[in-house]
């Protein structure tokens, strides 16, 4: 298990009630590092919907599937522009003439209709069409990196597979050089490590991912190519030609996402298949249900928690927030709502309704998702196809992480050879 210091506690506000306070750290809970969710089950138990927090600067977390819906869905109350446009404008004017250019990650920091501007261009690059035309490729890589593993009859699958498939995926996407995959690792690590404990400091980190990306997006203007970064400097926006503010922009977003994001999905679920052997022999004498399968794994072990920033006075599920307040949506444990998914810690192949927000909710929903879905199902059909029978190492058990986006350090498998 990974040890982790708790945040220091924040004082809690005059207007929340005792009742609604529940201690909880999203990167250091210490239950939440021995089973994720596991941990989320025993909140949904005990935890108010939506609670206080005093970990990690104070804030909410909402824990039911109707509130994190709702919450969702109103960009207006609850924003994901921490720092206003107006207050960013200024800050941007007040720069000295040659200052660097502070990147954001747009437009998951924008809310409507300024998001709608920055989001449509980005449709066409990860529209089903175009991911759809990645599957063999992607089908190819997976059953290298399964190969090169199948003999030894054991792997720690996160460095194996998990990491290098949806990472050389998206380094050749963007057109970015693979042999650099250990230092970009490193810096979304930093990153995402570093969000609730190190607020301030966000913008210098998103300047060293620009900084990291800069000599080939500047190249791929004057030198265009077969990647996303080449499709970038070919778009408008607003009827305005893209500038390289507006590729860092972009850049930082996609390389925090992509670099990060489907490795978490791909461990937790390739676990939840290691610990089950019937379900494994299912898909194997039937890999049509794959697909289905992918879908339910995404729902019981969802990964992503978002972040809001409360705009205006708002009472959500009892709860009364007040503008400036901090709220994470908590969506792993949305998909482990009983009032939503009847047995929610089941993982049952002929769930009905299987509505999941693995992927968001509302204006926000994961541009990605498709590009995610078609990892995850190619990974669950050519892992059930190379590998015989695999488990858990009883000598070696899985290491979790917390944070934004919930995952496995570490995940010894093993089978017989």
């Amino acid at each position: 298990m990974v040890q982790a210091s708790l945040s220091p506690a924040a004082p809690k506000p005059d207007h929340v009630s005792d009742a609604l306070v529940y201690d909880f750290d999203i990167h250091a809970d210490p239950e939440l590092l021995a089973d994720p969710h596991a941990r989320i089950l025993d909140m949904l138990q005990s935890a108010p919907p939506v609670f206080w927090t005093p970990r990690n600067g104070g804030g909410w977390v909402i824990l039911s599937h109707a509130a994190n819906y709702e919450a969702s869905r109103d960009t207006e109350t609850f924003s994901s522009e921490f720092v206003p446009p107006e207050q960013m404008k200024a800050l941007l004017a007040s720069l000295p003439p040659g200052a660097p250019h502070i990147p954001l990650p747009v437009p998951i920091t924008l809310d409507p209709p300024e998001h709608t501007k920055y989001r449509q261009p980005l449709q066409k690059v990860f529209s089903p069409k175009t991911i759809a035309g990645l599957r063999d490729s992607i089908r190819a890589l997976a059953g290298e990196l399964i190969d090169a593993v199948k003999a030894d009859g054991h792997c720690e699958f996160m460095s194996a597979i998990a990491e290098p498939l949806p990472v050389q995926v998206f380094l050749k996407m963007l057109g970015l050089p693979l042999d650099r995959l250990p230092e970009y690792r490193t810096i979304v690590k930093e990153h995402m490590e570093a969000i609730d404990s190190d607020r301030a400091g966000s913008m210098r980190r998103l300047q060293r991912i620009a900084a990291a990306m800069r000599d080939v997006v500047l190249d791929r203007k004057e030198n265009p190519q077969d990647d996303i970064i080449s499709m970038l400097w070919k778009i408008e926006i607003d009827g305005q030609p893209t500038t390289l503010a507006d590729m860092e922009n972009y850049g930082v977003l996609l390389f925090i996402a992509g670099l990060d994001t489907v490795m978490n999905g791909m461990g937790l679920a390739v676990r939840g298949l290691a610990m089950d052997p019937e379900l494994q022999r299912k898909l194997r004498a039937d890999p049509k249900l794959i697909a289905e399968a992918s879908e339910e794994m995404l729902r019981r072990y969802t990964f992503t928690v978002p972040m809001r920033i409360v705009r205006k006075e708002v009472e959500l599920a009892g709860a009364k927030m007040m503008p400036g307040e901090t709220v994470k949506l908590f969506l792993p444990a949305a998909d482990l709502d009983a009032k939503e998914f009847p047995q929610p810690d089941k993982y049952d192949l002929d769930r009905e309704n299987n509505v999941h927000i693995a992927f968001g909710v509302g204006p926000h929903r994961c541009l990605g998702s498709h590009l995610a879905r078609v990892e995850i199902q190619v990974l669950y059909e050519e892992v059930l196809a190379r590998l015989p029978e695999f488990r858990l190492d009883p000598e070696n058990p899985p290491v979790f992480h917390g944070g934004h986006v919930m995952g496995i350090e570490s995940m010894n498998l093993v089978w017989d050879v």
